[in-house]
């Protein structure tokens, strides 16, 4: 259950006008979530893991933070390669390796301009995985530097960005244990201070069994 979880909060990045180069900022996105899991309600899914999504973004760099009851947040720190999860319910934070995905991409489809969000027009990448679908809708000019994440393969990640080079705008999972739409609603170009990137001094660190 975790482990689709953590599929959810890779990515996220949008809105620049700045075409030559990557995004650097804060993204925040909508979640609605239809939860699959017996004696689960939508209500109950959707407020452990949260209807807002704030994204922030540096280079490789990456912090999403949630406004669930369970998920907290997630760190990923290119020089480690590895993604840290907080959750509300272990005082460890937990951390996976981005060179390993336990999901695998079957197959994957381009559509051309499918969709328009915050005024982009968007194409659309679909990508049949072992896991279910995964829908991811972008417009090229919102550029992300698929180089940057050669080894981040967790979540199917560079599977995703190798494709776009872009920064999704919308995002839609559908698999055995939940459907999410995630959709950009408001996009802050700005700099960010390195100080986000920093795991707190007293972590206690854990692999993530999952």
């Amino acid at each position: 259950m975790i482990t689709s979880f953590r599929i959810l909060f890779f990515l996220l990045l949008s809105d620049v006008a700045v075409v030559a180069q990557t995004f650097e900022g804060k993204i925040t996105y909508r979640n609605s979530y239809t939860c699959k899991i017996p004696n689960v309600t939508n209500e109950m899914f959707t407020s452990m893991m949260g209807t807002s999504l704030e994204y922030i973004v540096k280079g490789a760099s990456y912090k999403t933070i949630s406004n669930g009851t369970f998920l907290q947040w997630q760190l990923y720190l290119p020089k480690d390669n590895k993604l840290y999860t907080k959750f509300s319910n272990s005082p460890s934070i937990l951390w996976n390796d981005g060179a390993v995905n336990p999901d695998e991409v079957i197959k994957s489809e381009l559509n051309k301009n499918v969709v328009e969000i915050l005024g982009h027009a968007c194409d659309e990448l679909v990508l049949t995985c072992k896991s279910g679908v995964q829908k991811y809708y972008f417009n090229s000019k919102l550029k992300m530097d698929s180089r940057l994440f050669e080894n981040h393969r967790f979540g199917n990640f560079y599977e995703y960005v190798s494709k776009a080079n872009a920064v999704p705008l919308k995002i839609i999972i559908d698999n055995v244990q939940f459907a999410l739409e995630s959709v950009a609603t408001v996009v802050q170009e700005e700099k960010v201070d390195d100080q986000i990137f920093v795991l707190p001094p007293d972590a206690v660190l854990e692999k993530s069994p999952f």
